[in-house]
């Protein structure tokens, strides 16, 4: 910064920092290279359209600081000067295409990080199936597994590292089946590809009692991965023993994402590990990648023998494994080709005829254009980074004659979703209509889908599995809505399935629920599919389960009265009277963020539903037009029918309408029932200023450019808030959407004194950001009870509870939370308030989260929680 003067420094110094920091961003693969092998690796992260023309507008002139020389440095300030002068070519530089990962969208973009979307059905040849909730408040679960002992338990990873373990009646026990929290490593980021991320039992785990993990460690300042082995607790059939771990492998992983994470126990009796490809985009190590290098572990799928291995080497590589020969090989490696295998599943067969028993199944997550669904063959090359899906990516090694890859079964664009999860073969027996039948899904999107084989061809036919309508659902126990991430798919001991979703993408927020599939279509005969549960020895107590989500059946309907008259209807919206207005005064730190930004309005408890179900009742009603400027949504229901919708909170990925015409690239063919639904979510608020709006501001310097000095000198920076100003609890959602408030504070607030000159008096539960680099967006959290203010312990506090503290303060969401006074700890004299904060996220105010008593802590200081709001 010392090239900059003050002007150009309070100017332009929070877009320098913004792009600069980019680097250490989760996205940065997507941000500096879009994900495609065939562009070079950009210099400066991709910026999106609007955010650049504001950037050029107020601060081109600072290219030439950010980017090195080039060639000459004559050449180099000829080249830097023309594209600061042209608009055009220097978007053109800096601009990256993709909407969703460009900055700042990839900040905010409710698809990415933490909010709802919307999933709606499509009453047009679409799977109808509904829905059963079995279990809540999980932390992103990763995976679900049964023991296959009779007692029908099942146990539930979440990413943290704990493991729980669940009983057939729904309930589960209070101590974790596994703890390896302290040993795994993630963290609260959106979209953190680390962590726990599998579990498996031994396939005669009631006699050797034996289990598998698969987790990200950090060992010496480098990430792997470890998959290691416990023993059951000689006390508790409850627990492992973790004093028992084994390391079988670990994996160097050159990136924190493309991570693996799936553990299967074949019917060969062999355990298969799939690995991915070591992360950053187009697998960029060595000459071919990882993934076609057969001498690396990553991108590969493993097959090891665990069996009788007491007293020797942790594994041996089975006799039968196709590159054991081959000296250029590892031994260990079963197929290879692949780029981040998510969820992998083994066919249990025909219950009448065998058919598919031992198939493998898997979804591999794909780069920038395809996803797609593998059968896994020994020896078999998945094609990865020569394809992606059954298109080339990198044409070089796609030409290439000896690749013979084994194509995918099934291949979807980015239209349909951008992160698949793979499923399961229905083996189960409650619900005949769906044997056979592959269910899968889609992280991103929501979607749920299905592929269901032709035997006499052996292509695998597509079709779009939709929530039912309230009278396809209206049964005991149903559901029709679901969270939206599909992080992934289990079965049962009796071979039902069920998916694991959350509405919070992040390793810490409870927001994880258990779904069983449910085809209320065609039941089994009533006794045929009844179980007997083997009795389960409980050391601990038992926590019931309670589901959260409406059920159809008790859902009220709505009719619509039929019209009596041929006249003309209006519609008319009656607007609540405004409160008083609230006097507004700007912060002291000037920065760049004080364009108006539409407030959306949170979700409450009862409306964080992803999958929305729409149903279309006839009526002789006009079609209705309603613009609203503060979400600028238009909605057009068809003619001759009125739309209800129940919303949740804004859609994430606005679903544009895909033809429904299958591929012609390979013989299996997609042909989806129905084109996607549409979206129905308020369009997001502009983050940055039009070209017109530019000439508007007032006082501000339209552009800055760099000007001779001897000695540029910083300004000195307000680490504090003015102690005349508070920030204060906004009336209104509706009106909280002007940034932070910042109000007066009375004279003596804070030490017991009341109201003075007519001033508000601070509400309880009123919060503020108090920053150490005069940052109105990010800070130290402190809240006002009991007539003064105090901080919050970071203890249980997540991105939800940051989350209300953000929209209390006028900001849409919460990006970050820093625990272990990141922002800045408290002076002595400031009292800790609030400890074991625990919120769901639609609560008000920190008051109305679950918590330890006002003043009541164990924590000190030190332990202060930060948010950085957005």
């Amino acid at each position: 910064m010392e090239n900059f003067d003050h002007s150009g420094f309070s100017t332009c110094g929070e877009y320098i920092r913004n792009i600069l920091c980019q680097e250490c961003s989760p996205y940065a693969a997507h941000l500096y290279d879009a994900e495609d092998a065939n562009t070079p690796m950009r210099a400066l992260p991709g910026l999106c359209g609007d955010y650049c023309l504001e950037y050029w507008h107020r601060c081109r002139y600072t290219l030439s600081l950010l980017l090195e020389d080039l060639g000459s440095p004559q050449q180099f300030a000829n080249w830097t000067t023309a594209a600061e002068e042209d608009r055009a070519r220097f978007c053109g530089l800096l601009e990256l295409k993709d909407k969703q990962y460009c900055f700042p969208n990839v900040l905010t973009n409710r698809e990415l990080n933490a909010n709802l979307g919307a999933v709606r059905e499509d009453p047009t040849g679409c799977l109808e199936l509904c829905l059963q909730e079995v279990a809540n408040g999980l932390r992103n679960p990763v995976a679900m597994i049964h023991a296959d002992d009779g007692t029908h338990r099942f146990f539930v990873a979440e990413q943290l590292g704990y493991v729980w373990v669940y009983l057939a009646n729904g309930s589960r026990i209070d101590r974790p089946f596994l703890n390896l929290t302290k040993a795994v490593l993630t963290s609260p980021w959106a979209g953190d590809e680390r962590g726990f991320l599998c579990i498996v039992l031994h396939p005669r785990f009631t006699t050797v009692k034996k289990a598998y993990v698969y987790y990200s460690v950090s060992v010496k300042k480098e990430e792997r991965i470890r998959i290691s082995e416990f023993t059951l607790s000689t006390h508790d059939e409850n627990q492992l023993d973790h004093t028992s771990e084994r390391t079988i492998l670990e994996v160097v992983e050159p990136a924190s994402n493309h991570n693996g994470g799936q553990l299967l126990f074949g019917h060969d009796g062999y355990l298969y590990i799939f690995i991915g490809d070591g992360g950053r985009a187009g697998d960029p190590f060595g000459k071919f990648g990882n993934s076609q290098n057969k001498s690396a572990l990553l991108g590969k799928v493993l097959r090891i023998d665990v069996d009788n291995n007491d007293d020797g080497a942790p594994y041996r590589i089975p006799s039968d494994n196709p590159f054991l020969r081959d000296n250029d090989a590892r031994g260990e490696i079963y197929a290879y080709g692949v780029r981040n295998m998510w969820r992998c599943s083994i066919d249990r067969g025909d219950a009448g005829t065998g058919r598919g028993r031992g198939r493998m199944f898997c979804g591999d997550v794909g780069q920038n254009k395809y996803e797609e669904v593998d059968l896994i063959v020994k020896g078999g090359n998945y094609g990865w980074r020569a394809k992606e899906g059954f298109s080339c990516y990198d044409r070089k090694l796609c030409q290439n004659s000896s690749l013979e890859d084994t194509l995918p079964i099934f291949a979807y664009p980015h239209k349909l979703g951008k992160s698949v999860t793979g499923g399961y073969i229905y083996r189960g027996c409650q619900m005949p209509n769906l044997n056979g039948l592959y269910i899968f899904g889609d992280f991103m999107s929501g979607r749920l889908m299905s592929l269901k084989e032709n035997v006499s061809t052996g292509e695998w036919q597509y079709n779009e599995i939709c929530m039912g309508r309230d009278q396809t659902c209206r049964f005991p126990k149903l559901i029709n809505s679901y969270y939206k991430y599909i992080i992934s798919f289990a079965e049962d001991e009796s071979g039902e399935l069920y998916f694991l979703a959350t509405g919070v993408a992040s390793a810490t927020a409870r927001a994880g629920v258990i779904y069983k599939i449910v085809d209320p279509s065609r039941r089994a005969p009533p006794g045929k599919c009844s179980i007997k549960p083997s009795p389960v020895k409980i050391k601990g107590k038992l926590i019931h389960f309670h589901p959260k989500e409406e059920l159809v059946i008790n859902k009220k309907p709505t009719t619509t009265p039929i019209p009596t008259t041929t006249r003309k209807t209006t519609t008319t919206t009656t607007k609540k009277p405004k409160r008083k207005p609230i006097v507004i005064i700007k912060p002291p730190m000037p920065t760049r963020k004080t364009v108006r930004k539409t407030q959306i309005t949170p979700p409450s408890a009862e409306t964080r539903k992803t999958t929305v179900e729409k149903t279309m009742r006839k009526a002789t009603v006009p079609p209705t037009t309603v613009n609203t400027v503060q979400t600028a949504l238009t909605t057009t229901p068809a003619t001759g029918y009125r739309t209800t919708v129940m919303t949740a909170a804004s859609s994430r990925i606005p679903q544009t309408p895909t033809s429904s015409a299958p591929p012609t690239r390979r013989p299996p063919s997609f042909t989806p029932a129905q084109p996607p639904p549409f979206s129905t979510s308020p369009k997001q608020p502009q983050l940055s200023l039009s070209a017109a709006q530019y000439s508007e501001r007032a006082g501000e310097p339209q552009d800055w450019s760099q000007r001779p000095t001897v000695s540029a000198s910083k300004p000195p920076i307000n680490t504090t808030m003015a102690g005349t100003q508070e920030l204060c609890l906004a009336e209104k959602q509706g009106s909280a959407g002007d940034g932070n408030r910042v109000c007066k504070t009375p004279r003596g607030q804070g030490r017991g004194q009341g109201q003075r000159g007519g001033r508000r008096r601070l509400r309880p539960g009123a919060v503020r950001l108090v920053s150490t680099d005069g940052r109105s967006d990010r800070g130290r959290v402190e809240v006002f009870v009991l007539k003064q203010w105090g901080t919050v312990c970071d203890d249980l506090f997540t991105m939800q509870a940051g989350a209300v503290v953000c929209r209390q303060l006028g900001f849409t969401r919460a990006l970050e939370v820093k625990a272990r006074a990141a922002l800045g700890a408290a002076d002595r004299g400031v009292r800790i308030l609030l400890d074991d904060v625990e919120c769901e996220g639609g609560e008000r105010s920190l008051l109305e989260c679950r918590r330890a008593k006002i003043g009541k802590h164990n924590c000190s200081h030190r332990e202060d929680v930060g948010v950085i709001c957005g």
